[in-house]
């Protein structure tokens, strides 16, 4: 890894990606669900709403592709910069403007950046660790995002979400949202054009993409796995609390248990990953989910097993992110770097939208177990072709 020394340290720019990072999704996390309150305030329909909060998500599919190319362009810095201004222009102008079509644009716009800082910020932070601590360190970066799920909503309750507070919680995301700008001033010049001696230039793209995925399929296998326990378990966990029998508030517990597990693992399996063998961490993660997933067979007789399953998803499927993302960083530096980060957040992102999708349609056909074979057939399947791609 190479940066220009402008008096800082790597230590500096670590502090710098993660404090920016933490700042700017704080922002998103109180800004995002006030908009979806300020339309529905407004009379607008469920579906119209949901509409405009798929956005983001469209943003972010839209993006993604694109990020190798604009980090060749302007270098891993300023890509991570503008990635931080741009969603801090667009949360300005939606607090300065009283149109709505404008909003969902400005959102989709801000879901397009938001691409650029995911997969950015990822591989600046595998690239800046170090090969010898990247598995901790990436373990606290996962730890810290988790965190900011928490951080960001609580901190819209207690300044509030009716009458003159409203205005306030939006300024002071907004105000979040620029700090976070200022904080990522501090990101060391990197090299994002240099290639391993000998090697040919990253390509950039779909190409790109494509062949970070040929080079290493196991991130593929990891993110999704990764993204079907932990993203997709929030969409999946609520479904099945209340085919339980368990009430609307007891059921939405579940996601916060599945959160619980990613915040308190990430940091030790990256803590794992320096010391043990990947494929012991990753045989260990996907073993832990195919038996907690066959332990929901006796969640009907024991009510409470229920969480402690999803906290094993949560903290499970945290740890093979944690580690694909520490693998990332090992594989590649620059332009390459980015191409293995994009292929891990694209699985991700696929599993955590397949999940919901086929656990519903377990849970209608078969009430009693359908979920549960769905979950253990996905981690014994996972636990196979890793067993298989690792080294």
């Amino acid at each position: 890894m190479k940066f220009h020394d402008r008096g800082g340290s790597r230590l500096a720019g670590l502090a710098a990606v993660f404090a920016a990072t933490c700042l700017g999704l704080v922002a998103l996390f109180m800004f995002f669900p006030l908009l979806l309150f300020t339309l529905k305030g407004r009379g607008w329909p469920d579906a119209w709403v949901g509409g405009v909060a798929a956005t983001e998500w469209l943003g972010l599919a839209l993006g993604t592709p694109f990020v190798a190319a604009w980090v060749r362009r302007m270098g891993l810095r300023r890509a991570f910069l503008v990635s931080g201004v741009v969603p801090f222009v667009a949360y300005l102008a939606i607090t300065l403007t009283p149109w709505p079509a404008l909003w969902a644009l400005l959102i989709l716009v801000s879901g397009i950046a938001g691409s650029m800082r995911w997969i950015v910020a990822e591989a600046s932070v595998a690239e800046l660790a170090g090969a010898a601590t990247r598995g901790r360190v990436v373990g606290l970066f996962g730890t810290m995002i988790s965190l900011t799920y928490i951080a960001g909503p609580a901190l819209l309750a207690w300044v509030g979400t009716e009458g003159d507070a409203v205005e306030r919680s939006r300024w002071t995301a907004v105000a979040i949202g620029g700090l976070g700008v200022l904080v990522g001033l501090g990101m060391p010049q990197m090299n994002s054009h240099h290639d391993a001696a000998g090697a040919p230039a990253a390509r950039l793209g779909w190409r790109g993409i494509a062949d970070a995925l040929q080079a290493a399929p196991l991130l593929l296998v990891a993110g999704a796995l990764g993204g079907f326990y932990e993203a997709g378990g929030t969409g999946v966990l609520p479904l099945y609390g209340l085919a339980l029998g368990l009430g609307t508030g007891m059921a939405a517990l579940l996601v916060s248990a599945c959160g619980v597990g990613g915040t308190l693992t990430m940091a030790p399996a990256g803590l794992l990953a320096d010391r043990w063998s990947h494929r012991r961490v990753y045989l260990l993660a996907a073993g832990l989910l195919a038996l907690s997933s066959l332990a929901m067979l006796l969640v009907p007789a024991w009510p409470p097993l229920a969480y402690i399953v999803a906290a094993i998803w949560g903290g499970a499927g945290g740890a093979t992110y944690t580690l694909a993302m520490a693998d990332a960083g090992a594989r590649g530096t620059g332009v390459a770097l980015v191409n293995f980060t994009a292929v891990l957040v694209l699985s991700y992102t696929l599993g955590g939208s397949v999940a919901p999708l086929l656990g519903g349609l377990a849970l209608s056909a078969a009430p009693g177990w359908g979920l549960p074979a769905l979950m253990v057939a996905v981690a014994v399947i996972g636990w196979v072709v890793l067993w298989h791609s690792t080294e």
